[in-house]
């Protein structure tokens, strides 16, 4: 940081949170400096976003599109998810910003952390399926996870403006997504097209299907549990379809706290960032008056099974969080691709949970095997479904 500047790395930057973070940088007044770019197969964005902000090293995991990459890019561009890992830990990285999209961000949060370096978290299944190993990890070698998920920036700012035991329970809210109001029959034969049109945010599409499914909460209470050191009982969901409360944490004498704001993921993107400070932005600024109402509900787990099956899965704990993760995003991906119903998603989660059992996990390379176990598990679960 020979400039003063804090050096950013943003694995994911093709992604919704990783465009919103290049303008949260381009606005950093010099503060940050960003040393480092991946994406999956978008070179197109990634080298847009590296030509914008003036950054010589970008890696992609699709090595057909790294090779793309390389004829249209100047700098260096580093190929495959070794490629990746190497991008997060030798750009001179202070803060490394992890918005890959699901269990293939694990080994770039372990690696990023294996090496001190603080970690900016938006893919909250390095938590779900690392659990107590990245959170050791990161103790061992004093970096640190700044939350970027809307929920859990919240909560990390109210749980600092409060003192030690004051907090007797958290509150995680949720939008209830664009089935909230519908019957189970209908949410059962829902289309993909109804399934991506959220409400209020505006996501990638396999976190927007999670939202639908509201197995986004159930990972976020299993991330919650992980980040705050807090048991999971005293973590609760609270549907609230204005998203304008994002947490709440409850005191000791019976008071709560809420964190508010318009929907814009560009607020807690740049809490983590700048390492959980305020910085000016050209968000749209709260009037409750012109809100006029906030409402709430509890969630209804027999029209949205996946929230129970991530407290059933946490409680069996092992690798059943790995699986719960995994069983999902291939039943997920089946969904998008027309191969099964949005009512069969929790279908295949359960069974695989079913199937794959309870796994004791003592080292993150076991968390590989059981990943890809469930994963056989759950494509098998799809094909039988397919052939029905």
């Amino acid at each position: 940081m020979t400039d003063g500047a804090e050096a950013v790395v943003v694995l994911g930057c093709s992604g919704s949170i990783g465009t919103q973070a290049a303008d949260v940088l381009e606005r950093s007044q010099g503060a940050m400096r960003c040393t480092g770019l991946a994406a999956g197969k978008d070179w197109k964005e990634a080298v847009a976003q590296a030509e914008r902000l003036g950054v010589g090293r970008i890696a992609l995991a699709d090595r057909q599109s790294a090779e793309a990459a390389r004829v249209h890019f100047a700098g260096e561009v580093l190929a495959g998810p070794d490629g990746v890992l190497e991008l997060a830990i030798s750009s001179g990285a202070d803060l490394v910003l992890n918005a890959i999209v699901g269990a293939a961000g694990l080994g770039s949060t372990l690696a990023s952390l294996g090496e001190g370096i603080d970690v900016a978290l938006a893919n909250k299944e390095s938590l779900v399926v690392g659990g107590a190993l990245v959170t050791g990890l990161a103790e061992a070698t004093g970096a640190r996870l700044w939350p970027v998920d809307s929920e859990h920036s919240a909560l990390a700012q109210l749980l600092g403006a409060t003192s030690a035991g004051e907090v007797t329970r958290l509150v995680v809210t949720a939008s209830g997504g664009p089935f909230r109001e519908w019957g189970a029959e209908a949410i059962q034969t829902a289309t993909v097209d109804q399934a991506l049109a959220h409400p209020t945010w505006r996501m990638g599409g396999k976190i927007t299907i999670d939202s639908a499914t509201m197995m986004n909460k159930g990972l976020e209470l299993i991330e919650a549990h992980h980040l705050f050191d807090v048991p999971m009982e005293k973590i609760d969901v609270l549907v609230h379809p204005q998203s304008i409360i994002h947490g709440m944490v409850t005191l000791a004498d019976g008071a709560q706290l809420a964190h508010l704001g318009h929907p814009d993921m560009r607020v807690p993107i740049s809490w983590a960032l700048h390492r959980g400070t305020s910085n000016t932005l050209p968000s749209r600024k709260l009037d409750l008056a012109e809100v006029g109402r906030l409402t709430f509900e509890a969630p209804d787990e027999d029209r949205f099974p996946c929230l129970r099956l991530a407290r059933e899965a946490m409680a069996t704990g092992g690798g059943a969080p790995c699986v719960l993760n995994a069983a999902n995003e291939v039943a997920v991906y089946a969904f998008l691709d027309g191969q099964i119903t949005f009512g069969a998603i929790p279908e295949v989660v359960e069974t695989t949970l079913e199937r794959e059992g309870e796994i004791p996990v003592h080292h993150a390379s076991q968390l590989l095997e059981i990943d890809r176990a469930a994963r056989a598990t759950a494509g098998a679960v799809v094909d039988r479904l397919v052939a029905a």
